[in-house]
Formats: structure tokens, sequence, C-alpha cells
């Protein structure tokens, strides 16, 4: 049996869903540095004088312990400690609907204790800029085509995805709009474009902008981890791609990156929506 499975395990994690289990329990759903997306059970949560201090809210940044059960047990939250509140509802109804996305988008994407070091981080910092004055539109763009990359699903945008073709100068040489497959996953040539169903067309600087978002930023998982309280951790400058996205673009963009998720997921996503359709 696997050790972390029988002892008490101390993380960072962003609170994701909670649901009533019972008068005075709640199952809560995490997202965590080291563990994974988990579910867990806190018992005496929906007490008025609980033992988790009021800091299970959604989307509210907690140090929690847990003891993780075996099997399709619910492992058992013990404690949880507030390190950081979601305000962003207090602002404006459309920071609120922008953290359920992201809530909803992670419940879909991640599998049960699949680590996700860099995912986690993504969602501290798209978090951060919705809680506080970032772009909501541009955040959530480009929160969802990191997320594409790092879980192997970016749409590619060099070569061609029916035939691998390398499309860098015919782009450049091209008129009028580029085909961009759903269902292939990415840009197709004009000798694929015949055969090919469900496409949706891309103006030019739509294909440049989503080159730039799908790209590995400069501090990412990738390349550069740092510590910090105890923990390996890494920086995301999710904020240094947001100018690159023209104002005229963004709607092309954020149609497609929602219709392919929509696609991969099999699944429209009840917060979709929701989400801004203009940069303003």
């Amino acid at each position: 049996m696997n050790a972390i499975s029988t002892r008490h395990h101390s993380t960072t994690a962003i609170v994701l869903r909670l649901v009533d289990f019972s008068e005075t329990s709640l199952v809560v759903t995490l997202l965590t540095r080291d563990l994974g997306r988990i579910s867990a059970l806190a018992k005496g949560a929906r007490r008025l004088k609980g033992p988790f201090e009021g800091s299970l809210d959604l989307l509210s940044v907690c140090r929690v312990t847990l003891i993780a059960k075996p099997g399709d047990t619910l492992d058992l939250l013990t404690e949880s400690k507030l390190r950081r509140r979601f305000r962003g509802g207090e602002r404006s109804l459309s920071r609120t609907y922008a953290g359920y996305y992201i809530a909803e988008t992670l419940r879909w994407w991640l599998d049960d204790a699949e680590r996700h070091e860099a995912v986690f981080d993504l969602t501290l910092s798209a978090l951060a800029l919705i809680d506080g004055n970032g772009p909501i539109p541009e955040t959530l763009l480009a929160f969802d085509c990191q997320c594409l990359r790092l879980l192997g699903h970016a749409p590619t945008t060099e070569v061609c995805c029916v035939c691998g073709q390398k499309m860098g100068h015919k782009l450049a040489s091209q008129t009028g709009h580029i085909a961009f497959s759903v269902e292939g996953g990415g840009v197709v040539c004009a000798n694929c474009r015949p055969r090919q169903t469900s496409l949706a067309l891309l103006s030019k600087p739509a294909v440049g902008a989503l080159q730039e978002l799908v790209q590995p930023l400069g501090n990412s998982a990738d390349s550069q981890p740092t510590s910090g309280a105890g923990e390996q951790r890494y920086d995301f400058p999710l904020s240094s791609l947001l100018p690159r996205v023209p104002e005229t673009s963004y709607p092309e963009l954020r149609g497609l990156i929602s219709r392919y998720m929509q696609t991969l997921l099999g699944r429209s996503l009840r917060m979709q929506p929701y989400l801004p359709t203009t940069m303003r």
C-alpha cells in the first residue's frame, strides 16, 4: 500500500467544490499541488463553530491536513487554515463567474490523484488576477490555452494537423481566413481543407495570437522551479500574455477555444455562456 494513503498529509489546496454530505459535514473537492485533485470528507464543516474556522469557501486557498484513504473511500479532511479568500465576488458578478468557470474547468480536466503542480500554480496566478485588477477576458483565455498546453492538448498552429506540412511560410503568404479543425486540433493546409469537417475560420492576427498563447511562459514550470514555504513552486507570469491578444481577435479566439474544449471534454461547461465575448 502506498505510504501516502496511510498517514496524515499536509499540503496547500484550492477549494473547487463544496457539496453537503449531512447536516454537519461537507464533501470538498480540492486541487492540491502535490496530490492533484482530491475529494475529502470534512466532518463538522457546516457547524457555526466547526473545526475548519470558516476556511472552506469556494476558491479559497488553504493549508489543509488530511488522512488519505485507500480505494474508493473518501479522504478525511482533518484541518484547514485559510491562506487567501477569493473576494472577486464582492467586486463584480463577472469576477464571480470567472472564478466559477476556472473551478468547473479544473473539475472536468483533471482526474483524481493526478499530480499537476504546474496547473496548480497556473491556477493561483489566474485567480490572483481575477481577484485583483486583472482583465477577465484575457486572463481566462490565457488560462485556458496554458491548461491545454500543460495537459497535452495544445492546438497546433505551425503545421497542418492533418498531413503535418509546415505552415509557417504558407500562413505568411495566405490571404483571407485560415482553416482550423476543431476535431483535429489545429490549423489545416489548403490541400487538406476540402476533406475536413468541423472547421472554424480564423484571421491571421488571431492565429498569431494563438501561437503566442500556447507557448511556454518565461518562468513556467517547464524551466524555472523555485522554492518557498517548504514547497517547490513555479512562477507563472500569466499577465505577460495578456497584451498580446488583439481586441479584434479576441471574439474569434474565445469562440474557438470554447468550442475546442467542448469537443475534447465531450460536454458543454455550464459557465461557458457567462464568459466575456469582448475585451471591454
